[in-house]
């Protein structure tokens, strides 16, 4: 079966889950440093490949009011070049307040704040991804 990716598209970083074969639960994989769109896209697409992805879920960083504003842009933009690029398969997924919740159960965790740096983006992205297979579940129920 094919997998699911979930990504937390940020400026620096790029959070990266990945789904388990039956889509019923998401595991942090990775956090990827931006360097260049070429490069970011070249390490997302082995990935891809790896993973045998078929879809990939992309959190939508609206505003509180729902809005999208500047870095949701940024975000959609980034997401529809990598569907065209790659022809897969995109999904938006609101992502308001994940990487607090990330952060707050890393925080719970006793991680300290050196490594919580390094951990938030696949976290949030894992948080991102779950919901959206969640939301799935229950839909086919």
């Amino acid at each position: 079966m094919n997998k699911i990716m979930g990504l937390d598209v940020g400026d620096k970083t790029i959070g990266i889950a990945m789904s388990d074969p039956l889509g019923f639960t998401a595991q942090a994989l990775a956090t990827i440093r931006r360097k260049s769109k070429k490069e970011d896209y070249a390490l997302l697409k082995e990935m891809i490949d790896e993973h045998k992805v078929e879809k990939v879920v992309v959190g939508l960083p609206k505003n509180m009011n729902g809005s999208i504003g500047p870095q949701a842009e940024k975000t959609i933009k980034f997401a529809e070049k990598l569907k065209n690029k790659f022809d897969i398969d995109l999904i938006y997924q609101d992502e308001r307040l994940t990487s607090k919740s990330a952060e707050r159960m890393l925080i719970a965790g006793d991680v300290r704040r050196e490594k919580r740096k390094d951990l938030i983006d696949k976290v949030a992205a894992t948080f991102i991804l779950q919901a959206y297979l969640d939301k799935e579940y229950n839909k086919s129920k």
